[in-house]
């Protein structure tokens, strides 16, 4: 099996990522993807072993636009590439550990197990979801360690929203999406809070109870005929969640419908160093209040290599349509060369992501009888018969929303809502440890640089 290394030139009437008529890609796709030999080279390994990465599900590959030869994702490289150099000395493993290479600093909050998932504080967030945990009761352990059966504190049940809901609501756009609103609002809570600036866990604590359930309940913003204030003042932050993002049967949720959500926003509470939540370190360790830390985190989260995966799911399924039609829609995708997200978790590979899995399934057997579900399992069918591997927690949760009948955008907020956990432990971790996180650059010399 072999392939030709060619230079890829410019070709301005193609779109980035797809192949002309003579099989050539344009000069961006010559960022994202690689040759086989380029692969190796980059690698330092011979043409057979990217093959073999590449059946084990560590490289993600794309049809390369001439017969059978394949292009290689960059990204994938880089990090076999950050794994190798780690284990190279001090100066590579500090920058091989930013690309998700080896450990880049301590934490008791949470580990990944390859097979298992994310454990928190020694307990497994499947097994917790398995269990029917409440958010809020998982939440707390997330924060403190302590899995003793005990009673939640008030400040899961704030009496109103805390801002004035009538100039936030002339201030945004008629139809917002979830994520803006809460990066939106964020500020805002933290103007009318001159406290803020306490670091004492309690009072962070205090703040993030109230911060996690007045989020939930600001999601109404934008969707029409739901009222926020209503939605505050829900027992539980999943059945106020519903509310928010407009759930056509609002506050009235079944018990199977409010465990399926909690069990979701349990399985998205944190997933250790990612990069929302290593922005919210960053900010925690120069001093800044909860509010910025948050901040922070959704900044991060709304680049389309974080949050974006579960908006292009969900916008893949609604192009495809009908179930018997998602696996045309993906051989043509992949036919052009473009790669379909939400698979073959990087942290996770050979394995499947284990939450997605979970979340496929909750979905399945809440309503599998659904077009909506249906389209997603098909999906996730097609993916896996062509070597792509599991579906990641940004599929889960799609499916979740689905079954739920949630509007689009709506799996993107179970996540940031959700994961608000993981970045108030983290900050409260790194407020703790007192050293500003500030990395070093190392110097590389520009040769294109002008003089």
């Amino acid at each position: 099996m072999s392939e030709k290394s060619s230079e890829v030139p410019e070709n301005k009437d193609f779109p980035s990522g797809k192949p002309n008529a003579a099989g050539h890609f344009p000069r961006e796709a010559e960022n994202e993807f690689l040759s086989a030999r380029d692969a190796a080279a980059l690698l330092g390994v011979k043409l057979p072993t990217v093959y073999a990465y590449t059946s084990r599900g560590l490289i993600q590959s794309v049809p390369g636009g001439k017969g059978r030869s394949r292009r290689y994702r960059r990204r994938d490289l880089e990090r076999l590439c950050a794994r190798r150099d780690a284990r190279a000395g001090h100066g590579p493993v500090a920058a091989a550990a930013l690309r998700q290479g080896e450990p880049v600093m301590d934490s008791s909050i949470t580990m990944i197990s390859i097979e298992n998932g994310p454990i928190y504080r020694g307990r497994s967030a499947i097994e917790l979801a398995e269990e029917g945990r409440r958010f809020e009761w998982v939440a707390e352990g997330i924060w403190s360690g302590d899995w003793r059966e005990r009673e939640l504190p008030d400040g899961w049940r704030p009496e109103s929203l805390g801002i004035d809901l009538e100039a936030v609501i002339r201030a945004l756009p008629t139809r917002v999406e979830p994520l803006p609103v809460m990066s939106f609002v964020i500020p805002l809570l933290a103007a009318h809070d001159p406290g803020r600036f306490s670091w004492h866990p309690e009072a962070v604590l205090s703040r993030a109870r109230f911060l996690l359930r007045r989020c939930a309940a600001l999601l109404a913003l934008g969707r029409d005929g739901i009222d926020a204030e209503t939605a505050v003042t829900a027992s539980l932050a999943a059945p106020s969640l519903a509310a928010a993002v407009g759930a056509s049967f609002c506050l009235d949720l079944g018990e199977q419908e409010i465990a399926i959500l909690d069990q979701a926003l349990v399985l998205a509470a944190d997933h250790e160093l990612n990069a929302s939540t290593f922005a919210a370190r960053v900010a925690a360790s120069t001093g800044t209040d909860l509010y910025g830390c948050i901040s922070a985190a959704l900044a991060a989260l709304s680049g389309p290599r974080h949050g974006g995966a579960a908006d292009r799911v969900d916008a893949l399924l609604l192009e495809a349509g009908p179930a018997d039609r998602v696996e045309e829609v993906v051989h043509d995708r992949q036919r052009r060369g473009e790669v379909i997200e939400g698979f073959a978790h990087p942290i996770y590979s050979p394995h499947s992501d284990p939450r997605g899995q979970m979340l496929l399934e909750l979905a399945r057997g809440l309503h599998e009888e659904r077009a909506e579900v249906q389209s997603v399992v098909a999906l996730v069918d097609a993916m896996q018969q062509g070597g792509f591997g599991g579906p990641s927690i940004d599929v889960g949760l799609v499916a979740v929303s689905r079954a739920l009948a949630l509007p689009a955008g709506s799996a993107t907020a179970l996540f940031a809502l959700g994961r608000m956990v993981g970045w108030v432990a983290h900050s409260l971790e790194q407020y703790d440890a007192g050293f500003l996180v500030r990395p070093r650059a190392r110097y590389r010399e520009d040769p294109a640089a002008r003089r």
